[in-house]
This record gives C-alpha cells, sequence and structure tokens, in this order.
C-alpha cells in the first residue's frame, strides 16, 4: 500500500471500547495488543476518567479479549489503587517467545517523576496479579532548574528475536523518544545516547514513540508528536511515520505533515497512541481518536498486508 494510500484506508474504522462516561476529559485509550499463533487477540487499554488533576487520571488498565481482532470482551481490570499507584499511561502488554507466557509494562507516576513498571508474567492476561507492580526503569528526577530527563512513561516493547526493546517518552520541558534494550525485559540500559527522531517540523513540540511494525526488510517505526502552534498541543496529538532498517536508525517519512489525525469534527484531531499488529496477511491498526465531545475511543481498522 501506499503511504499517502494509507489515511483514507485508515477512515474504514470500528470502534472497539468507548469511555466509560460519555463526557468531557473521560478517554478510553492507548492501546496494546498481542495475537497468539491461532488468531486470539488480546488488548491493554487505559480506561482514564476527567475529574483528578491531568497525570493522575489514568484509574485503570483493562485487558480485552476477542477472536477476530475487531470485537473484544473485557476479562481483567487492573485499578491504580490496587496496583499501589495514583495513576496510569499506556501499558505495553507482550508475549515472551521464550517461555509463552504473558508480559505486563505500565506506567505511573512515582515518588520522583514518571517511571516504567513490570508486573509479574502471568500464563493468562486475565490471570496478571496488579500487587506484583514494580518500578523496571527511573529517572533521579533533579530539581536543579536545568533541561533534562525526569521520567519515563508511554512503553512500547519489542522483541527483536535476540532482545528486549523499548521506545519510551523521556519527558524534560518537552517529551521526546528515548530506546533502551534488555536481555531479560527487567534490566534495562540505553541503546543510543542521543534521542530516537529529533523534534522539529510539524512535530517540534512532543515527539512520542507509538509502535514498530516488522517489514520483509526493516521496520515501520510510528511516531506521534504536536507542534509548538496547535491548540493544546499536550493533548492534541497527530501521527507520523518513519522507516528503521535496524532500529538504530531512523529516517522521518513525515517529516513536514502528519499523516493521521482524527476525522472527526471538534476541538481536537487527535489520533495517537497506535499500535500497528500484523498477522494473517493483515495490519489491524489500533489507535486512540477524539470524538467530537473531547472524549476519547479506541478505533481499529484493517489493512492489507504482505
Amino acid at each position: 500500500m501506499n503511504l499517502m494510500d494509507i489515511p483514507a484506508a485508515l477512515l474504514e474504522y470500528e470502534t472497539v471500547l468507548e469511555p466509560d462516561q460519555n463526557v468531557p476529559e473521560w478517554w478510553a485509550g492507548a492501546p496494546s495488543v498481542v495475537v497468539t499463533d491461532d488468531g486470539v487477540f488480546h488488548l491493554a487499554a487505559r480506561m482514564r476518567e476527567g475529574a483528578s488533576k491531568r497525570g493522575l487520571r489514568g484509574y485503570e488498565i483493562r485487558i480485552l479479549r476477542g477472536e477476530d481482532g475487531v470485537h473484544f470482551e473485557p476479562v481483567h481490570r487492573i485499578r491504580r489503587e490496587d496496583a499501589g499507584v495514583n495513576g496510569f499511561e499506556r501499558p505495553a502488554l507482550r508475549i515472551d517467545p521464550r517461555t509463552g507466557r504473558y508480559r505486563l509494562y505500565g506506567c505511573a507516576p512515582l515518588e520522583r517523576g514518571w517511571g516504567i513498571l513490570r508486573f509479574a508474567d502471568a500464563d493468562a492476561p486475565e490471570a496478571f496479579d496488579p500487587a506484583t507492580a514494580r518500578p523496571v526503569l527511573t529517572t533521579d528526577h533533579p530539581d536543579d532548574g536545568f533541561a533534562r530527563i525526569t521520567g519515563y512513561k508511554d512503553p512500547v516493547v519489542h522483541w527483536d528475536g535476540r532482545q528486549w526493546r523499548m521506545f519510551v517518552i523521556a519527558t524534560d520541558r518537552v517529551e521526546r523518544i528515548r530506546q533502551f534494550v534488555s536481555d531479560d525485559g527487567e534490566a534495562w540500559r540505553p541503546a543510543a545516547a542521543t534521542q530516537v527522531l529529533p523534534n522539529g517540523g510539524w512535530h517540534d513540540f512532543f515527539t512520542r514513540p507509538a509502535s514498530v511494525l516488522p517489514l520483509p526488510v526493516g521496520y515501520l517505526f510510528v511516531y506521534e508528536g504536536s507542534s509548538v502552534s496547535w491548540r493544546d498541543p499536550v493533548y492534541n496529538i497527530a501521527t507520523g511515520l518513519a522507516y528503521s532498517p535496524d532500529l538504530a536508525t531512523f529516517v522521518d517519512l513525515t517529516p513536514d505533515t502528519p499523516l493521521l489525525r482524527s476525522d472527526t469534527p471538534g476541538e481536537y484531531h487527535t489520533w495517537r497512541y497506535s499500535d500497528w499488529v500484523a498477522f494473517g496477511g493483515k495490519v489491524y491498526v489500533y489507535f486512540e481518536a477524539a470524538r467530537p465531545n473531547n472524549t476519547n475511543e479506541i478505533r481499529v481498522a484493517v489493512l492489507p498486508f504482505g
């Protein structure tokens, strides 16, 4: 499929999950999806309420199960209070190819900045124990007035056949993409000294990771961001694409304008937190998108692949 054909193809979507209340600032979003060899899909989502302070509104990681990649039913709920944190943002659900067990990462505001959490691996997604959440990637969050990394959030986790890779939002005065690698998914080390994709062009304010899609040669790296010139660029997020031959170097394919925005009329064009999953000759694209009344929902569109 040609790059410029993707936006029109993604207009043919189904709604997967709506917010629990249809009022502004309540969101269902940040999907992370895995599929088994026999075609069972599991989706982890962040559920958000609108009453708490910003940054503390993610009240639950909800896990859903589906047989066709489009229609899902909830099988597990991990509440913030049960995990001992003040809120959640994007989770990362994966299957460990070496053990066949399910693996769940999350992120939360900790005592000193955002940090990445890991739950104990489970034999089934409905068996994750909230009480096992523990930090695996944090910063010192220095408070000295300098612009430096003060936290990590919204993990995108990928197994490359040899090691685990984690792309995260590194927060300072803006948001940037950093990459870490790990042999066991527990102890993480920086993959490079510099950020993945510079903040510039239309994503000169935020530049954030979204998804990694293996291709026959190389990888499609899906990223998102916003411009300082946009209304509320903290939440008015759009999506672009990059190409990487090796997950070490990256070429921005959409440097001048975002490829994907919500087509729903309203104050926000948010199209973010997408996860692109290849299965059975198709790519299932899950994403969080703005609705007309300042709520967000999870949608899925299915594209040909291969």
